[in-house]
């Protein structure tokens, strides 16, 4: 892949909440800085997210140099959220993961509980090298994760993505294409490589750092989100269900592991070393 270039990069700041497209970002040990380091959780203290909250997709997260996030979203007042004092933390669900976090502030809280019509908190992961490990069936001893589903970063390819939306228009729901990548909120986007290539890497280099790669991503019913508008559809997973199957999963993109530190920036070319 001589041309193979990065495309795009983006950062989401809170899971499962709008991000931001930087031009270059620091690669950390856990995934790109900034990324996924706050989440909600309801009351029993397990994660929220766009699956049961697509208006999620309208509330837009910016990283603040000191780590703290400033929040917009339609009909409230802009917030700005500090990194919480370590006053201890509180055990918090992810998934099947139990998670040591730090609360925000009550008015953290409030501005998420109104804006979603439910009681929510908001929690900070404040210690990312040594709270949670990567998913243990491709992690190695050490390796961690932020607040991510399973894996540090998220590959995804502009080939992939125009052979899928080829795939939909000859399907029973057309008129909901093309999608745009933003409906599979990767954290990599790249050009120029063949459609589906992505299936076959196993250790790649995005400019100065190299990556590991773990497995295909599992697609869920945020992909049927529009991100402009929270509204849901059945595309991609419909398509993906006929032509992207492994079982029941449903897949676009691939899990990465950094193997190492540094900047990648729009631009850079990409190598496939395995």
């Amino acid at each position: 892949m001589p041309n193979s270039l990065l495309h795009a990069v983006h950062v989401y700041p809170v899971k499962s909440a709008a991000g931001c497209a930087p031009g270059e970002v620091e690669i950390e040990p856990w995934g790109p800085a900034a990324d996924r380091r706050w989440m909600l959780v309801d009351p029993a203290g397990k994660v929220v997210t766009q699956r049961p909250q697509p208006r999620l997709a309208l509330a837009r997260a910016e990283p603040l140099p000191d780590g703290g996030i400033r929040m917009t979203a339609p009909g409230c007042e802009p917030l700005t959220v500090a990194v919480p004092a370590p006053a201890g933390t509180t055990g918090v669900q992810l998934w099947k993961d139990k998670v040591e976090a730090v609360e925000a502030g009550a008015g953290a809280h409030a501005w998420f509980s109104a804006y979603l019509g439910t009681e929510v908190r908001l929690v900070h992961l404040d210690d990312p090298a040594r709270r949670r490990p990567v998913a243990p069936k491709y992690g190695k001893p050490g390796e961690t994760v932020s607040l991510a589903d399973a894996y540090p970063l998220l590959v995804a390819t502009l080939s992939s993505l125009d052979a899928l939306n080829s795939l939909v228009a000859q399907g029973d729901h057309a008129d909901e294409g093309p999608l745009p990548m933003s409906r599979f909120r990767p954290n990599v986007v790249v050009d120029g490589t063949a459609p589906w290539a992505e299936d076959d890497w196993k250790r790649v280099a995005i400019g100065e750092v190299t990556f590991r790669v773990t497995e295909p991503c599992a697609r869920c019913v945020v992909t049927t989100t529009d991100q402009r508008t929270a509204e849901r559809g059945k595309e991609p997973l419909r398509t993906l269900a006929r032509h992207r199957r492994s079982g029941e999963k449903l897949l676009f993109g691939q899990n990465l592991v950094p193997e190492g530190t540094g900047t990648i920036r729009v631009g850079d070319p990409v190598r496939i070393l395995e």
